[in-house]
């Protein structure tokens, strides 16, 4: 057996490589990070997508921006209505390659325009700003890791596709299709840049994840003349609610959260309108099931009372990713090869969801934390490690270097999903 952990003439040659892209790396993602691409905010997307690509024709592949197809969303005023985002960015090389990858990533961030805008210091190896590392820094890691590869010699054999998405934080309804061509297009490992755990912790099996709108309707009444003629949709969407976070606990590892309810006007109306948004997670599909049959049931209890009626938009939109064999295979890999620079990796499970979870029902064995590391993701305090640009593009950058000459056997990883 080969040991991941022992490198190469070739393999100190790319760390060091990567060492010489450290500032550039850096600099770019502070850059990009400084565009607010919030998921619904097209403008944005549309600024930072041509950078994006720019920025990856340092590479020696082909590029294309990609407009996608409209996706349903429910609006504020109950109605269902189209939106489309920025276009997804598909970066191909070496189709003809004995070995082949999918890589992947996002550049949408969920701070709407106005709410996160500045990058500041916190110590001279901790960066506060939007996106830093979900996942501005990993799309530069992501880069910087190929720019190393492709300056050593074992370049012409590997070829690999990235996905590069507009919509990753609303669910990858527009680019979800892309991410399956890629994997279903002869690649043999998937490799994700959402960031690792603060703790350089990766993760493991993933959930699989939902997300529900819920519309109600009631009827409207003058609040001081007629309260009794209307029908509260609030009142309604507040009992749902309640109900909603009573089902955390009810069967193991499925968990509901209400992000938001939406509708009502001034207080001297009964509001007629009320649309629960929310999501759910689930470790398998038989708990997804049962969580789609939970929502079900209470809508079905809504609408039995006297004035209410309504309707569900959404679901579960990515499975589960569970630890199997050909993940164990790839973990204990990326394992190995973290020892070469000294990392010692651990892969935890986790609630969350990403792009990993397409390619795995792809049928495409993934790792999906390549990218920085960081914390407080998705709130005003995501910052970013300084330091791990280098020690996580040189991880990428070893494994590329190990799948391209065997060493790490992507194929037969690939072979145990079955």
């Amino acid at each position: 057996m080969v040991d991941l952990s022992v490198k190469t003439r070739e393999d100190e040659a790319v760390c060091e490589r990567v060492l010489g892209l450290q500032s550039q790396m850096q600099d770019r993602a502070f850059k990009w990070a400084e565009i607010n691409t919030g998921s619904w905010n097209r403008e944005g997307l549309d600024v930072l997508a041509p950078m994006l690509g720019d920025a990856y024709s340092a590479l020696e592949a082909d590029i294309e921006l990609i407009a996608t197809d409209p996706f349903e969303k429910v609006a504020n005023n109950g109605q269902v209505e189209a939106f489309e985002t920025g276009p997804v960015i598909r970066i191909s090389s070496r189709p003809d390659a004995e070995m082949q990858v999918i890589m992947s990533g996002h550049y949408d961030t969920v701070f709407p325009p106005n709410t996160f805008t500045d990058i500041t210091e916190i110590n001279e190896d901790k960066f506060n700003g939007p996106g830093l590392a979900d996942m501005k820094g990993g799309l530069s890691v992501m880069l910087g890791a190929l720019q190393a590869f492709e300056a050593g010699p074992l370049k012409d054999k590997l070829g690999y596709q990235i996905v590069v998405t507009p919509d990753e934080e609303t669910g990858n309804y527009a680019s979800a299709p892309f991410l399956t061509k890629a994997a279903q297009s002869g690649a043999m490992i998937g490799m994700t840049y959402e960031p690792c755990m603060d703790t350089g912790a990766m993760s493991g099996g993933r959930k699989g994840s939902a997300v529900f709108d819920v519309v109600l309707h009631g009827r409207s009444a003058h609040a001081g003349r007629a309260k009794e003629e209307g029908r509260s949709a609030v009142e309604a969407a507040a009992a749902m609610v309640v109900a909603l976070e009573q089902l955390n606990g009810k069967r193991e590892g499925v968990t509901f959260n209400v992000g938001s309810i939406d509708g009502g006007s001034a207080v001297n109306i009964v509001p007629d309108l009320a649309i629960v948004r929310f999501g759910a997670r689930a470790p398998d599909a038989e708990a997804a099931a049962w969580a789609t049959d939970q929502v079900n049931a209470l809508l079905a209890k809504a609408k039995a009372t006297d004035g209410i009626s309504g309707h569900i938009h959404g679901g579960f939109y990515r499975p589960p990713k569970p630890r199997n064999d050909a993940q164990k295979m790839l973990f204990d890999a990326v394992a190995d090869t973290g020892k070469a620079i000294g990392l010692e990796l651990e892969f935890v499970d986790t609630g969350g969801v990403c792009e990993g979870n397409n390619i795995f029902a792809a049928g495409v064995p993934n790792v999906d934390t390549l990218g920085v590391m960081g914390g407080r993701i998705h709130s005003d305090e995501e910052y970013v490690i300084m330091s791990s640009f280098v020690e996580r593009a040189q991880l990428s950058a070893l494994l590329l270097n190990r799948i391209a000459d065997g060493r790490l056997d992507a194929r037969k990883i690939k072979a145990l999903m079955g």
